[in-house]
Formats: C-alpha cells, structure tokens, sequence
C-alpha cells in the first residue's frame, strides 16, 4: 500500500479536524447532545467520544510506524467487540465532551508535531494485522487521511441530527 500523494492537502484536513468538530458543536447544550436521532445511531454526545478515541487509538499505529518499522500494531482487540459496546464500557453517554475535545486537539497537534520533525514520516509504515490475522505494510500517510476523513464523515452525520433537531 502507498501513501497518498496529496500531503499537504491531506495534513491540512488533518491539522482542521478538531475545529471543524468544534464549528459543528457550536452552541449545543447538553440536551441537544444527548438528542436520540429518529432513524437510530448514536447521540452527538457519543459521536465526538468515538472520534477523540479513535483518534487516539491510531495515534499509537503512527507512533509505532515512526518508530520501527518492523513493530506490528493490531486492533484486534478492539474489534473483538462492537463499538457500541466500546461506547457503553466507555460511558460515551454520560461523560463531558470537554475532555474527548481536548484530547482530539492535542493528540493532532502531536502527530503534527512528530511528522515536521520525521520528514519521511508520511511514507514511513507499521505493520498492521487486520480482524482476520493478514499483515500489511500501513503508511502513515494513509493513517492521517483515514483520520481526516473520520471527522469530516461524522461531522456530516452531527449536522444532519442539528438539522433534525431544529425542525422538532
């Protein structure tokens, strides 16, 4: 697998992830956050728990990949289970989006930080076993693009439920 060629398009997206978030937040109270959408799925509330650890999660994939190669990272143990029971074990409906916001922030500003100092980080790749035990080379690049993408996919579902709620 090859990283992307659109780096700094991609970076940029990146880098934008927590204020895009934040924008679409903007103004909710709690109720609106905790806003049940008609046609089922998750909350506000448990959309932006599930972006700050996913993002979390890769983070460690990056981390690893930049800092040996050979290391293998797998979510096996992560995929064991459904994420609505990671978002139940998790307590996504019930905790404070404060800390999930700033721990989104500050684990981009890292990676960030780690890729300006590592210029050959983006083609840089960990050694990833997928759900049914298949290794694969997994560059950084396609790692930061899959995380843009999360944010900008989710934030399209948050202003679809704002939508919904504002027409309620």
């Amino acid at each position: 697998m090859k990283p992307p060629e659109n780096q700094n398009e991609i970076l940029g997206l990146f880098k934008q992830g927590p204020s895009i978030l934040e924008n679409a937040l903007a103004g909710l109270s709690d109720n609106e956050l905790d806003y049940s959408p008609s046609n089922g799925g998750w909350t506000i509330r448990q959309i932006v728990h599930h972006i700050a650890d996913g993002d979390d999660l890769w983070k460690t994939c990056i981390k690893i990949a930049l800092g040996n190669e050979q290391a293998e990272f797998t979510l096996k143990w992560y995929l064991a289970l459904p994420q609505i029971e990671w978002a139940k074990r998790w307590s996504y409906e019930n905790r404070s989006i404060d800390a999930s916001l700033a721990l989104l922030r500050a684990n981009r500003g890292h990676i960030l930080q780690l890729l300006e100092y590592a210029p050959d980080g983006w083609t840089k790749s960990v050694q990833f076993r997928d759900s049914n035990g298949e290794i694969e080379a997994l560059p950084v690049g396609i790692v930061i693009q899959i995380q843009a993408d999360h944010i900008v996919h989710h934030v399209k579902r948050i202003l679809a439920i704002r939508q919904e709620i504002s027409s309620t």
